[in-house]
């Protein structure tokens, strides 16, 4: 599952607007944001890694003026992370991920008073953007950058939903990106502060889920970096499978978030 893993986010860098090809390392490049969650890289499988690669790596992010940073699992690359440190990369974060099949998926209840949906208008987009920004501790806004960069996601084959109310507030939502090489990653499963602890979260996942398998993909995977979200995932038929790694070279770490 490693490598299954590891070639869907090649896939999905290089459907990024615009993508560079550094040696064995792809760069997903969105000239239409800064965020390093965005643009970043990730090396093809079993592909061996020199140190000139990671130098000619280091200047391809320069170019388009962006931090050098990657994500990958670790037992594809398993010299990479060697190299990285030599050139100065400090790592980010060490996550499991744990992946979902059609077999295994729970589908938990939906809370009472709460609606999982799509979006459909703008604001509707944009409710689902902010809501999240609010629940990982940022600004509740949305750019129409933002709203595009979504709406994408959901166009080339992925999923977006929304947890409201009755009243139409979103409470809080997650994605999932287009399946590659049979796979999806379900990222961005949020939920605003006062309506956590009621389930809301596992139903969005839950709910996500089902529907990349009913668009055939063979599994999703996702990532788990506390324990709460952990049990969530649990809940819901997702298992640990294997190890992903986080670098970058401007000396910022989230070590253990």
């Amino acid at each position: 599952m490693d490598n299954i893993v590891q070639n869907s986010v090649v896939v999905n860098l290089s459907r990024r607007p615009a993508t560079v090809e550094v040696g064995p390392f792809v760069i997903g490049w969105d000239p239409g944001t800064d965020s390093r969650y965005v643009n970043y890289a990730t090396p093809r499988v079993g592909a061996a890694v020199r140190a000139a690669d990671v130098v000619a790596l280091v200047a391809a992010f320069r170019r388009i003026d962006r931090v050098p940073r990657l994500e990958y699992v670790t037992s594809c690359a398993p010299t990479l992370e060697e190299r990285l440190l030599a050139a100065g990369f400090t790592v980010e974060a060490r996550h499991d991920y744990l992946t979902c099949t059609p077999e295994s998926l729970v589908l938990p209840g939906v809370p009472a008073g709460v609606e999982i949906a799509e979006p459909v208008t703008d604001d509707e987009w944009a409710g689902v953007i902010a809501a999240q920004n609010e629940a990982f501790g940022g600004e509740p806004v949305a750019t129409p950058e933002d709203v595009a960069r979504l709406r994408r996601t959901g166009e080339a084959g992925g999923v977006v939903l929304s947890a409201r109310d009755v009243a139409g507030h979103h409470l809080g939502g997650g994605a999932a990106s287009p399946p590659g090489a049979g796979v999806s990653e379900v990222t961005g499963i949020a939920v605003r502060e006062p309506y956590r602890r009621r389930g809301i979260a596992a139903a969005l996942t839950g709910a996500i889920t089902e529907r990349l398998f009913a668009t055939g993909a063979d599994a999703a995977w996702l990532e788990a970096s506390g324990e709460n979200s952990w049990r969530v995932y649990e809940r819901v038929g997702y298992a640990p499978t294997g190890k992903r790694l986080y670098f970058a070279l401007d000396g910022t770490t989230s070590e253990g978030n």
